[in-house]
């Protein structure tokens, strides 16, 4: 096709760009003569030229628009949507035993007491573990696990000398454990009881506690929540497989107030000012965020995105690795597993998290 003075075009190429030959040569086979043009008719060469060069400008304007159109509609998405977004199909196993290397998880192998006494009473609640001999006399560490406090003691003789491990069951559900502890005065008498009964075993009249850590598994953290949002100086904080919230009213996020004292003690420990440690199964709970949800929320409000991993062969009870993050003194690792016993094996993280991270942070 002619067009003016344009030489040839072909309707594969974008309006304005000239034929070429193989060799990338000009083709100018079909160019036309060098004749001057009268006046009326260049003006019209000149008018159609301008239309052919300004409709792919039009396109270009066109696509833009859409395009801007579009990334609009798109920034109106929840800026961290990936929070709510549930395991995959394929973390929705269950191993058997063998798998597990013949341990069940909800019913391990008891190592005793080790370096410990048996359980003491004496406290408002719980009972506690007071270790035979004792470093330093005067202060003290403790730990105050909630929920499954004989599977937290198993994993706790193995690998810590020296700190106090007081255990607490209230029952079913996160509710008798937010309720107890919705008065400062619960935990604060607890703490003093504690103290108590150190210095009875100590023989130490002054003994007095150094530094406080909690931990709970499952519906254990109905405590810790409570407990975060009192005037308490905690150091720690371990949650194992535990740490649910509902959705907020428009669904389009969790619920910030019920995750908000874990919020606000996920960024300290981020800044290294305390240290946290949170793990999770793959369970898919109805109703209410999962532990899946609520761990990529935590890691969301530190600005970070969890990382994905493969298993570890060190990893105890069969649990499999899937993801992990860690910022400052915040760590979070995440595991596959939608069963009770995969509930059950977050335990196996407990004494790495206690012998790698606390106790350590306790000795310096």
């Amino acid at each position: 096709m002619r067009d003016c003075a344009f030489g040839r075009w072909d309707s594969r190429y974008p309006a304005g760009l000239p034929l070429t030959d193989l060799s990338g040569r000009l083709d100018t086979r079909d160019m036309p003569r060098a004749k001057q043009v009268a006046g009326p008719r260049r003006s019209s060469c000149f008018a159609r030229r301008l239309m052919r060069i300004s409709r792919p400008i039009s396109s270009a304007l066109t696509a833009l628009t859409l395009m801007l159109c579009q990334t609009a509609d798109s920034s109106a998405e929840p800026k961290n949507a990936w929070v709510l977004v549930k395991p995959g199909a394929e973390t929705q196993v269950q191993k058997s035993v063998q798998e597990r290397g013949g341990i069940n998880p909800c019913m391990t192998e008891d190592p005793g007491f080790g370096a410990y006494e048996p359980w003491r009473r004496g406290l408002p609640i719980g009972q506690l573990l007071a270790p035979r001999t004792w470093r330093a006399k005067g202060a003290f560490d403790v730990v105050f696990h909630f929920h499954g406090h004989e599977a937290a003691r198993k994993e706790w003789v193995r690998v810590m000398d020296g700190p106090v491990l007081v255990g607490i069951d209230l029952g079913n559900g996160s509710g008798p454990y937010d309720h107890y502890f919705s008065s400062p005065d619960a935990f604060r008498e607890l703490v003093a009881a504690t103290e108590r009964v150190v210095a009875g075993r100590m023989g130490v009249a002054s003994a007095r506690v150094r530094r406080i850590g909690l931990s709970s598994w499952s519906a254990g953290y109905g405590a810790i929540s409570r407990i975060l949002t009192q005037k308490h100086n905690i150091d720690s904080v371990v949650l194992l497989d535990g740490l649910h919230s509902g959705y907020d009213s428009a669904g389009g996020t969790l619920n910030p107030m019920q995750l908000g004292p874990f919020s606000a003690f996920a960024k300290e420990a981020a800044a290294r000012k305390r240290l946290m440690y949170v793990t999770h199964s793959s369970i898919i709970p109805p109703g209410y965020a999962s532990t899946t949800e609520t761990s990529n929320y935590l890691i969301s409000e530190v600005g970070g995105r969890p990382r994905p991993s493969k298993p570890r062969r060190g990893d105890r009870f069969g649990l499999d690795l899937i993801s992990w993050f860690v910022k400052g003194g915040f760590h979070v690792r995440g595991y596959a597993g939608n069963g009770p016993a995969d509930h059950c094996a977050q335990f196996g993280a407990y004494g790495d998290v206690l012998r790698i991270h606390l106790a350590r942070r306790w000795r310096a």
